[in-house]
């Protein structure tokens, strides 16, 4: 255990909370239910600052940072389109759950065949990242049964497709980083 890894698994404990604190009625659930996502968000972003910095960087905290990053963005996903109930939002955010499923799969198959540096994170990935976490904690303020906040919607909804225009294009650059081996006869 390291402070790197002690602030991953805060990220992951705070799931239950942003689904619970989402489910309060009115505006004040949205609004505490974003700034517990974006406390979370910002557990991403220093973990990773103080692992390079610390020299704390571990093959646990490696595997683990990911996973509670789409486990954060997928359910708190998950919470918005459950309550839109709209395709225009389902339908980014199935392209991003759906990449995660694909890409985590990918990684897996690569490393198994000794070729996992091939899709390693990269810059696309970071920014891909941010994207995300822009978008949903904007989403997760949006209050449909409140008065305002409409412009929570148009934003997080601009970011949430940026998002998924990034995601896309990150999982085009993995397959064709892992293509050759994926095409190769046994």
């Amino acid at each position: 255990m390291n402070i790197p890894n002690l602030f991953t698994y805060i990220r992951i404990f705070l799931i239950p909370a942003i689904v619970v604190v989402f489910y309060i009625p009115g505006k004040f659930g949205h609004i505490l239910a974003t700034i517990i996502f974006a406390g979370a968000a910002l557990t991403d972003w220093v973990d990773g600052y103080l692992a390079r910095n610390l020299n704390q960087s571990t093959k646990f905290g490696a595997f683990l940072d990911p996973v509670a990053d789409k486990l954060i963005v997928s359910i708190a996903l998950i919470l918005v389109v459950a309550e839109l109930g709209k395709a225009y939002i389902a339908i980014p955010a199935a392209v991003i759950i759906g990449r995660e499923i694909v890409i985590s799969a990918l990684r897996e198959w690569m490393a198994d065949i000794g070729k996992r540096t091939s899709v390693a994170v990269s810059y696309i990935g970071k920014i891909k990242t941010v994207l995300q976490m822009l978008a949903v904690g904007l989403l997760l303020l949006y209050c449909p049964k409140c008065a305002a906040g409409y412009k929570y919607l148009i934003f997080g909804l601009a970011f949430l497709y940026l998002a998924a225009g990034m995601t896309l294009w990150s999982m085009y650059m993995y397959i064709k980083a892992a293509w050759p081996d994926l095409t190769k006869s046994d």
